[in-house]
């Protein structure tokens, strides 16, 4: 059995927890140490169920309490050599990273904890690199990729044979450019290299929709240039157009600063 638990999806930070029977996986660390603390309380667990920490980019919303969970948990830190060579250099992080590095390996299935696979794939995000991982534990194969500016063929490949997907929903385009934002802001976000829409997002699902899939999970929601409503309805609309009937696939959005339930995938 695999559960999964968001604690915060969003530019105000990022931070998730898969637990497995015997260990547990933190994917990005962009939420205060006590705040996992107590959420981990919450659930009747703790930091040793922290069995290692993967990490997607270098984005302060992704790794802002990293140096404290290496310096607290000292849990292996699992990311590519490129990332962990620029966690060296992270004010967030370089003086607790060291210790704590492991790389992950390209292509292959990499053994993180006694119940998790990982594999790791990149996706286009102005970071120094940003993955998107494919986690493997008994049968179920759980499928997470954030800040991605679009969409890979590698990316739709492993989310169409995935039991569970977590993408990223992140922005209404008519927010977007209707809002106040600068306009080289605006093209960040908007140009390939920031984030994915919900029409994206969208695109993404009737592309790799498919018989096995049970949860679909919507992420980094902009706290400015969408709502959950917008997001969540963008992306039940691409599964009734895909042919899934109602209540078929669990779709949830993850919000911002606010810890999902455990959930059992």
């Amino acid at each position: 059995m695999t559960r999964f638990v968001s604690f915060s999806s969003g530019s105000c930070g990022n931070c998730y927890l898969l637990l497995g029977p015997s260990s547990g996986i933190m994917i990005d660390a962009g939420v205060g140490i006590r705040t996992v603390k107590k959420e981990l309380e919450k659930l009747h667990l703790s930091y040793a169920d922290i069995s290692a920490i993967l990490v997607t980019h270098d984005h302060g919303d992704h790794i802002r309490s990293l140096g404290s969970f290496c310096k607290r948990v000292a849990a292996p830190v699992w990311t590519t050599p490129v990332l962990h060579d620029a966690l060296l250099r992270h004010p967030f992080t370089r003086d607790w990273i060291a210790p704590c590095r492991s790389n992950l390996q390209a292509g292959v299935w990499n053994p993180v904890t006694v119940d998790f696979d990982v594999r790791y794939f990149v996706v286009p995000h102005d970071a120094t690199q940003c993955i998107g991982f494919a986690i493997r534990s008994g049968e179920e194969l759980f499928v997470l990729m954030t800040d991605m500016g679009h969409n890979t063929p590698e990316a739709m490949q492993w989310a169409s044979v995935a039991t569970t997907v977590v993408v990223e929903s992140n922005y209404d385009l008519d927010m977007l450019l209707g809002g106040d934002y600068p306009q080289v802001l605006k093209d960040r976000i908007s140009h390939g290299i920031g984030h994915l829409s919900n029409a994206a997002c969208a695109q993404a699902i009737g592309a790799f929709m498919h018989p096995g899939l049970k949860n679909l999970f919507l992420c980094h929601l902009s706290g400015n240039n969408n709502t959950p409503e917008l997001a969540y309805e963008s992306a039940r609309q691409a599964l009734l157009d895909a042919g899934v009937e109602p209540g078929m696939v669990n779709l949830r959005v993850l919000k911002r600063g606010i810890p999902s339930p455990l959930l059992t995938l």
